[in-house]
């Protein structure tokens, strides 16, 4: 078993101290560990290109990004790996950018519903199947680093980084927010914050080759610290009523305030179709589906193609129109 370690910080500071006292903790309980650190790499933004479609729809095997980059290391390794721990660090409420970047050139590209839906295509046709290692069930662990001692300075920080998990269907076995550390200094200083870092590193690699369903293992920050049952997060989109949403894994749970603590009730029905679940994802996969039905006809009708393309030419005049030179 292999456990990734990505950061996304600064080199032999924060998150790179964090991500390895967790894959220290792995390695000890068996697993082979991998360290990456990205400051120096360049993952530029998804161009929305289409490319990696393309490769499933002509019957490549592998699936690959047409900007040439570093972005293909950290795919490599993490298709590599069973389990994954990443540290970034927050700079303005979220997740940096950088990690953004990484996670929207990934994880379309390697949604488990298209995947599992393009190999049942393949298999019927008698053609090449995927890459197997895009079907695997992998464990993930997440640590937030902030230099806030304000909690809401850093509140998107880990919601962010848990996006990680949907198109892949990870289970995310722990997280930890690591927010103060502009009065902390370093974290090795603090022996319980590099000891709930370890948790993690363990957790992942005892997850590690079990089916999700078995396990049930939480580590890091505190799970009475949460409210969702499934990411662990603090946040909830409230729309006036008692219905509650997580915002993070889409699933709706029934709130109740007694002597002022507030209780989330979640039905088990709604926690099987969190956004990292396969019941999850297919309700995405769907709804993309049923918009390609409705959006195609709007784009090839004849009158609509013809206005489009005169609105459309207005816009690309604009500079021209305003006056700018």
């Amino acid at each position: 078993m292999k456990v990734l370690g990505i950061s996304f910080g600064r080199k032999n500071q924060r998150c790179d101290i964090m991500v390895k006292e967790a894959l220290f903790a792995a390695h000890e309980a068996g697993a082979e560990v991998q360290f990456i650190n990205t400051m120096g790499m360049r993952i530029d933004h998804c161009h929305a290109c289409d490319y990696c479609s393309r490769c499933r729809e002509k019957g490549d095997v592998e699936i690959h990004c047409v900007l040439k980059d570093d972005y293909h290391i950290l795919e490599e390794a993490y298709l590599d790996c069973d389990g994954v721990i990443i540290a970034a660090p927050v700079y303005a409420v979220g997740i940096v950018g950088q990690f953004k970047n990484f996670l929207d050139r990934m994880c379309p590209a390697h949604d488990r519903a298209e995947m599992i839906e393009t190999n049942k295509k393949r298999e019927a046709e008698g053609k090449p199947l995927l890459d197997p290692r895009y079907f695997k069930d992998r464990y993930s662990a997440y640590i937030s680093v902030g230099g806030a001692n304000t909690r809401n300075w850093v509140a998107l920080g880990l919601p962010m980084l848990h996006l990680f998990d949907f198109s892949l269907v990870q289970k995310c076995v722990g997280h930890v927010d690591a927010y103060d550390q502009g009065n902390t200094g370093s974290p090795v200083l603090d022996r319980e914050l590099m000891a709930r870092c370890a948790s993690l590193g363990t957790a992942v690699a005892g997850a590690i080759g079990r089916p999700y369903d078995e396990v049930t293992t939480w580590a890091g920050d505190p799970e009475d610290d949460s409210v969702c049952p499934v990411c662990h997060c603090r946040l909830l989109n409230i729309n006036g009523t008692t219905d509650v949403e997580c915002p993070i894994c889409g699933i709706w749970g029934k709130l109740e305030v007694e002597d002022d603590k507030v209780h989330v009730t979640w039905s088990p029905e709604e926690i099987s179709r969190a956004r990292n679940t396969p019941i999850g994802i297919y309700e995405h996969y769907h709804e993309i589906q049923n918009m390609i039905k409705i959006c195609v006809p709007k784009l090839t009708d004849p009158k609509n193609a013809e206005f489009i393309k005169k609105e459309t030419e207005r816009y690309a005049r604009f500079d021209e129109i305003v006056g700018n030179k």
